[in-house]
């Protein structure tokens, strides 16, 4: 059996209990379900866009005298 939590402890319980209303608990993870995987996604397209931009980056045309000789 669980010790009694005394004047303190009951304090802080009634304290703290507000945080375990229905309304308040889980209430953005049920509007938005699908957000955590959408932003997990995105950050790996953003990721994976950089790298290829890196690898296949288009080379800028060269400014050199051969180009613009006849």
């Amino acid at each position: 059996m669980a010790k009694p939590l005394g004047p303190t402890g009951e304090f802080f319980r009634r304290r703290d209990e507000w945080r375990k209303h229905p309304m308040l608990s889980n209430q953005l993870r049920h509007a938005t379900p699908g957000l955590g995987i959408a932003l997990v996604a995105f950050g790996i397209y953003l990721v994976g866009e950089q790298v290829y931009d890196k690898l296949y980056k288009p080379h800028p045309p060269s400014s050199s005298s051969s180009s613009s000789s006849h």
